[in-house]
């Protein structure tokens, strides 16, 4: 049946984000180039709320400046989180803090995926017990400090295994302030998203903005949406003329260019051991590295390796490359109108799309939060107070 909807992905006019009855008041943290901030604008979008970002921080200046560049209204900054948040869980408000509060001031919604390499289950060095991972803290504390409304924490699913224990220190501390929080490992192909990434999510609601009768933990009970597989994400750009860096993928050396061809000359999707190199033979478990993707399935998770297809199954299903950064963006749910041509070189943009939180995640949390009635009010009163 045909149908008038546009393709989400394919929308090339940005929506006026800044423009609504009312505002939703947005922090972001750790915020790489803005998906979760992008999937909050997208929910209050659909029901006539401004966005409001009186923050968001980052400490690389490639992600900030693509941030900007996309929410320019947006009090973007290139520092470190704890510029902004530099006392410790449970300590009285440092100066610096105070003036943080006084600058943001009411909030609805603080987001932040602080960097999770040291939970990776590929990092056998520091596994579990990174120093960045106690920057999962930093959001427990910006909680404390700027007092939102809501609180999402979004980092990988190995985030629980710490040896810091920070997800359950963040949980007590968040409690003993007035949040109700609850946890849950989200399968994002379930929020329409056309890749097999699992994330683990925090959320946390400030006692006072919780309705009655409302829980928590079904607000985040997510994953109700249709599966889409790469077809639907990426099929439209199969023949795009590479004239735009954005659609030109990585050129592949000698030996990739062979492994590329035998996987299309042999319609096989996984490259057999003796193809690979010497030190990838023999018993591993990495079926996907040189694998050529699917058309009917989803992708495998987005990461900044995306252009080269050691680095995991990321050769087109039926052109003799790897993929594109634009097909990349696509499968990580970023819409057309979404702009990357502020980055400088092309590693930049692969780690920048790669280490990006899809925007359907938080855009799926969001409406769930409007639907019951926790933003909602928050829109509300703001709407009041700029009346005022």
């Amino acid at each position: 049946m045909a149908t008038n909807t546009p393709h989400p992905l394919r929308v090339r006019k940005r929506p006026d984000f800044e423009q609504g009855g009312g505002r939703l008041r947005v922090v972001d943290l750790f915020a790489g180039c803005g998906g979760l901030t992008l999937g909050a604008a997208q929910a209050a979008h659909e029901r006539g709320v401004a966005l409001d970002v009186p923050l968001a921080v980052d400490f690389e200046q490639a992600p900030i400046d693509v941030f900007s560049a996309n929410f320019p209204k947006a009090h973007a900054q290139r520092a470190a989180v704890e510029t902004f948040f530099d006392g410790d869980v449970g300590a009285p408000l440092t100066v610096v803090e105070t003036q943080t509060a006084e600058t943001v001031g009411e909030l609805d919604l603080l987001i932040g995926g602080p960097p999770c390499q040291g939970h990776s289950n590929l990092n056998n060095h520091t596994r579990r017990d990174d120093p960045k991972n106690r920057l999962y803290l930093r959001m427990a504390r910006a909680a404390e400090v700027l007092r939102p409304r809501v609180l999402v924490v979004e980092n990988v699913p190995a985030v629980v295994h710490d040896r810091q224990q920070v997800v359950e220190v963040a949980r007590e501390h968040l409690t003993s302030i007035g949040y109700t929080v609850a946890t849950a490992v989200v399968e994002l192909v379930r929020l329409g998203i056309p890749q097999t990434r699992r994330r683990h999510i925090m959320l946390a609601v400030r006692a006072d903005a919780l309705p009655q009768g409302e829980s928590v933990d079904t607000i985040l009970q997510l994953g109700e949406g249709a599966v889409h597989d790469l077809r639907w994400a990426i099929q439209d750009l199969e023949n795009v003329p590479p004239e735009h860096w954005f659609d030109k993928p990585s050129r592949a050396n000698s030996e990739n260019q062979a492994r590329i061809d035998w996987l299309h000359d042999n319609g096989q999707f996984n490259l057999p051991n003796a193809r690979r190199p010497v030190c990838h033979q023999g018993k591993h478990s990495y079926v996907s590295m040189y694998g050529r993707l699917s058309w009917d399935q989803p992708a495998q998770t987005m990461t900044s390796g995306f252009g080269s297809m050691g680095q995991g199954r990321y050769v087109h299903p039926s052109q003799r490359r790897t993929l594109t950064p634009h097909e990349a963006a696509r499968i990580q749910g970023f819409p057309d109108y979404f702009r990357f041509d502020s980055t400088v070189t092309r590693t930049q943009l692969s780690v920048i799309i790669g280490n990006a939180v899809p925007p359907a995640l938080s855009r799926v949390l969001a409406s769930r939060l409007f639907d019951a009635g926790v933003l909602d009010e928050g829109a509300r009163v703001t709407e009041r107070q700029v009346a005022v």
